[in-house]
């Protein structure tokens, strides 16, 4: 197996990818002495796909494994049957296992950008429904269930807005248990001695550290255990990142396009720009902080080459990069081209923008012009009622939001 890196605390201190820990001592010895350890990140399969603001831990596991160190994913396929109530406002869409096992497969797929599951140091993928399969209710209680405190649980803030809106279950609030002996379980089977998960998941976090103390009371043993987590991708709204004005920025390349996945990681947010280079780069973060005070334009250029070619692969990159330039070089010579049948004009040109793709919906592509972002053929359009006729259109004609999307719209 290859050396350890003994620096990787002070890397992701430097990167900004510590946001809580247990025990940061504890943490900073562990990775300082040579020596490999095991940690896991949980994933409940509640989607099957994954856009960029689902993948921050995986980042971060990425770094510990290039590291020398040992990682397991844990797929929920029990927890996700559950739900996970921290920040929720209503209870999770139940799922079937047959949709949670569906999820777990096609999430895989995508996980092998960020990690390698071959070579001398494979993460391994770990699925929690195999441990509570069997596992009789009265038994999970009478072990787990009688380390947890109701009123300290109700106090916790995942379950904040919950309990706000007066609707949370005991079905919920199973949540935290499973995840904590889920910590316990790993330590037992592979060894794992951190957890790292996204900072909403701090709660959950504490929960399996505590609950192994409470074991190591009761059993007489002396396994220790550190919870870590990651801040997350939000913009200045207070939203989490991973989705732009035309929609998610999926990793799965039959999502997306390399061309709006450049384009969504161009929309970042200026506030948000360190962190992504953080994240999805290997840059360092001097050299970062100095091309963002310099000039956050190319250093937005920059990402968006460097994210694309990272998840997608080089070619797809500069493809990419060669759309957004002829975009502004030539007009839109290049531009996403959207078809549409003769038979629908003429159209609004509010339809025209949903149709497209440009507005989610008809209500937004109605403010968007009535707020001038909207440039047809090179003219703004000022009203919203505006028709649109496939002579119009022609061989083909440039529709423009605001400064960076465009879409070529032709009649077929």
């Amino acid at each position: 197996m290859s050396k350890i890196d003994t620096n990787l605390f002070n890397t992701i201190k430097e990167r900004g990818l510590l946001y809580q820990c247990t025990d940061e001592e504890a943490l900073k010895k562990l990775l300082e002495s040579g020596k490999p350890i095991t940690l896991y990140e949980g994933t409940d399969p509640t989607a099957d796909s994954l856009h960029i603001g689902h993948c921050v831990p995986y980042c971060i596991l990425r770094r510990f494994q290039k590291a020398g160190h040992k990682v397991v994913l844990l797929m929920g396929g029990a927890t996700a049957c559950v739900g996970d109530p921290s920040g929720k406002q209503e209870l999770r869409k139940m799922l079937t296992k047959e949709d949670v096992e569906k999820n777990i497969e096609k999430i895989k797929n995508t996980l092998k950008v960020f990690l390698d599951f071959d070579g001398e140091n494979p993460a391994i993928i770990v699925n929690n429904a195999d441990w509570f399969k069997g596992y009789d209710y009265v038994d999970f209680m009478r072990d787990i269930g009688v380390h947890f405190n109701v009123n300290k649980m109700l106090s916790n803030e995942i379950y904040a807005n919950r309990i706000e809106e007066g609707g949370l279950t005991f079905f919920e609030m199973g949540y935290m248990l499973m995840q904590a002996y889920d910590f316990v379980h790993l330590n037992r089977s592979h060894g794992c001695v951190l957890q790292y998960g996204g900072q909403d998941q701090w709660g959950n976090i504490v929960a399996g550290v505590e609950l192994q103390r409470k074991l190591n009371f009761a059993n007489g043993t002396n396994v220790q255990l550190v919870g870590a987590t990651n801040p997350l991708l939000m913009t200045p709204d207070g939203k989490k990142m991973g989705k732009t004005e035309k929609g998610a920025i999926w990793i799965d390349k039959d999502k997306i396009s390399a061309y709006d996945f450049y384009q969504g990681v161009y929309q970042t947010p200026d506030a948000c720009v360190e962190m992504m280079f953080a994240l999805f780069t290997d840059i360092p973060m001097s050299t970062v902080r100095e091309m963002i005070a310099k000039d956050i334009v190319n250093a937005k250029k920059v990402l968006s080459f460097e994210m694309t070619k990272f998840v997608r692969g080089e070619e797809d990159a500069k493809t990419a990069q060669n759309m957004s330039e002829n975009l502004f070089a030539n007009g839109g010579d290049d531009a996403p081209v959207v078809e549409i049948a003769k038979a629908e004009f003429p159209m609004n040109i509010c339809d025209v923008l949903f149709k497209t793709g440009l507005a989610p919906s008809k209500s937004e592509a109605r403010r968007l012009v009535q707020g001038g972002a909207i440039t047809f053929k090179n003219e703004k359009v000022s009203d919203f009622a505006q028709s649109i006729s496939a002579d119009d259109i022609g061989d083909g004609a440039l529709l423009k939001k605001g400064k960076k999307n465009f879409i070529k719209v032709k009649v077929c």
